[in-house]
């Protein structure tokens, strides 16, 4: 007998291998976006999709605001076409992030998104800048 875990089958290794790891192509989470801006040469920007008043409110360190609706090719031509951008908003409850990321990638840049947001970035214990 099953339980409701086991009643529908694994994957295959090669299946769950080939399905984590393009879930990792798509999402990098908060200790790891943390990481990066503390021990290594930062390769990606990390943008803030949610509206002025909320960043100005808290935003995680060296994120730029950019709100999804002002994301344009006229907006990211400061930046090159294999730039990295890391999208997050205010959390789980919100799909801002993914929104961003899809404008983004229509615009055909590169794009990851933080999952968790924000409430997943004051989950792990990381302050916020405000202003």
């Amino acid at each position: 007998m099953n339980t409701v875990v086991t009643r529908i089958p694994t994957a295959t290794s090669p299946q769950a291998l080939a399905h984590f790891e393009a879930r990792l192509a798509y999402e990098t989470d908060c200790a790891d976006v943390w990481y990066a801006t503390q021990h290594e040469t930062k390769d990606f920007v990390l943008l803030d999709v949610r509206t002025p008043t909320l960043y100005a409110a808290g935003h995680v360190p060296g994120a730029i605001n950019m709100p999804t609706r002002t994301i344009s090719e006229q907006r990211l031509a400061e930046y090159s076409p294999d730039t990295v951008f890391v999208v997050y908003c205010a959390g789980p409850h919100c799909n801002g992030a993914n929104k961003a990321a899809v404008k983004l990638a229509q615009l055909g840049r590169p794009v990851k998104e933080m999952i968790g947001g924000l409430t997943g970035w004051m989950d792990e214990g990381f302050g916020l800048e405000r202003g």
